[in-house]
């Protein structure tokens, strides 16, 4: 089951995301109370983005998070789709692709201009899961400072 995140979910996504951040990406682990608070942020401020859960049996195998911004140029709310990520042990079964559905369902559904995301050049599994779902490169490049 595809559902948005409740605040029921937060220890399970919590993990979730930690495994995506540190174990998939590499990257150094997030304070964890930095991390639950962003969860319990999208939880009560549903304006400003969401998170949705791929749910079995009562265990979360995956998340999506979706940012919103606008698009000045369509005169109406964009979307970004900032992380899908399906727990390893749960890969293989197209739950990554009903995540990646529910995300286009929502933004659809809401009259979004458009959804964007974007993935690591070597992520060669997740372009392939784009591609599949219709997802087409966009005509902007992505530039990025820190």
């Amino acid at each position: 089951m595809i559902r948005q995140a409740s605040t029921a979910d937060v220890p399970q996504l919590k993990d979730l995301m930690l495994s995506y951040i540190v174990d998939f990406y590499h990257q150094q682990k997030p304070n964890e109370d930095e991390l639950v608070g962003l969860i319990h942020h999208l939880i009560n401020n549903p304006s400003s983005g969401l998170q949705f859960v791929a749910e079995e049996n009562g265990e979360l195998l995956g998340f999506s998070t979706l940012y919103f911004t606008f698009s000045t140029l369509k005169v109406k709310k964009a979307a970004i789709l900032n992380d899908l990520f399906v727990s390893p042990s749960a890969r293989g079964i197209k739950i990554g692709e009903a995540l990646f559905q529910k995300n286009v369902d929502y933004i659809r559904a809401n009259d979004f201009a458009s959804m964007t995301w974007e993935t690591a050049k070597d992520n060669v599994v997740a372009q392939g899961l784009y591609n599949k779902m219709g997802g087409q490169l966009s005509e902007w490049l992505v530039y990025e400072i820190h």
